[in-house]
């Protein structure tokens, strides 16, 4: 693709409007940082949810003004499925946590043991609306799209086994020494999931690595970093917060968390992947492209009209269930033709060349 319109296509995206929900993300932010900061007493149990909700509502809203599509405007019911996913996927990591003491929150003390579940039940559900909604975003960045194939990792049985096995023994050294083999936390869950995945037919990164194909990796590994980022800023001065104890590596501390530290949210990002497939696997549903950043992006289209982006926020039930279903309602909602909608898909057209063959 000529680079002066591959700019000039860019700018006129970034002129698009900021769509509605976006704002309503920002206007959280704007509320409740202060208060997670500011306010005496247990602020944060206040501030917590609804801080990250706007963080995970503005994500959504540059990648659709970017790209558009995204993650709530291909499915509201989906949406909330991955907090729905994300708070039991969080609580696997505190259970590995009761052995290696990596982590504690000051000010647990002031909940009786069901108010601290409810509590840390909703604030973990919103780890991957952030992530990746954050990542949906960096994956319709050119440098993520034009990235060339590289290095090559298959999902036959010698690779999958080789992951499978490696993955146990990781937990079982992190589990058995964890003062020694702490940073496993972050490894074997996915070195044990990622073939499990293969094996069981659901979707899973070595779909793109076996053509050496790593911008959904990439996308994952930026969307993290920038949600770690603000993971670690509003934790700073937040209360009741989370503290680190990491033997060995415990100096450069950016806000609380030690600069190695952030090097454990890369492949963290990889394990919230391959756990969002296995439930969706479990509820029968292990192929689905919801979540379609990185490598498939180019397949995705401006998938939502200029209407339904403009939108979203006057919606009713924008955040609503729906019904039991609703984790399983995970395609892009099919759009008619017409109007603008056909000026911004010309817009965003591209030619194939400008994506790589993966293979």
């Amino acid at each position: 693709m000529d680079q002066s319109v591959s700019t000039e296509t860019g700018a006129r995206r970034a002129l698009r409007p900021l769509p509605r929900h976006g704002w309503i993300g920002l206007a959280l932010i704007a509320v409740f940082w202060p208060v997670n900061w500011l306010m005496g007493g247990l602020r944060t149990t206040v501030a917590f949810f609804p801080l990250w909700l706007g963080y995970s509502l503005v994500m959504d809203a540059l990648a659709l003004r970017q790209s558009g599509t995204s993650l709530l405007a291909r499915s509201r019911k989906a949406y909330v499925g991955l907090f729905l996913v994300a708070s039991p996927a969080w609580w696997l990591f505190e259970a590995i946590n009761l052995r290696v003491q990596n982590w504690e929150y000051l000010g647990a003390e002031n909940f009786s043991p069901m108010a601290y579940f409810l509590n840390a039940s909703l604030c973990f559900s919103v780890v991957m609306p952030a992530v990746f909604g954050a990542a949906e975003w960096f994956s319709g960045m050119g440098w993520v799209r034009r990235m060339k194939p590289w290095l090559v990792i298959r999902k036959d049985r010698p690779t999958t086994v080789g992951f499978f096995v490696t993955g146990w023994v990781m937990l079982a050294l992190l589990l058995a020494w964890p003062r020694y083999f702490f940073p496993f936390v972050w490894l074997s869950v996915y070195f044990i999931l990622e073939p499990v995945n293969v094996w069981l037919g659901n979707r899973s990164l070595a779909d793109d690595t076996q053509h050496g194909d790593w911008r959904r990796v990439v996308s994952l590994f930026a969307g993290v970093l920038l949600t770690g980022f603000f993971w670690e800023l509003w934790n700073y001065y937040a209360y009741p917060k989370w503290i680190y104890h990491v033997p060995g590596v415990d100096f450069a501390r950016i806000f609380e968390m030690p600069l190695p530290g952030y090097g454990g949210y890369l492949p963290f990002a990889l394990e919230l992947y391959a756990l969002y497939h296995f439930v969706m696997g479990l509820l029968g549903n292990g192929q689905t492209d919801y979540l379609q950043f990185g490598s498939h992006r180019e397949d995705a289209g401006d998938s939502v009209s200029p209407r339904q982006r403009d939108g979203l926020a006057d919606q009713p039930g924008l955040l609503a269930l729906g019904n039991a279903d609703a984790l399983l309602d995970v395609h892009p909602r099919e759009q008619q033709p017409a109007g603008d909608e056909e000026e911004d898909q010309r817009d965003d057209a591209e030619p194939a060349a400008a994506h790589p063959a993966a293979d």
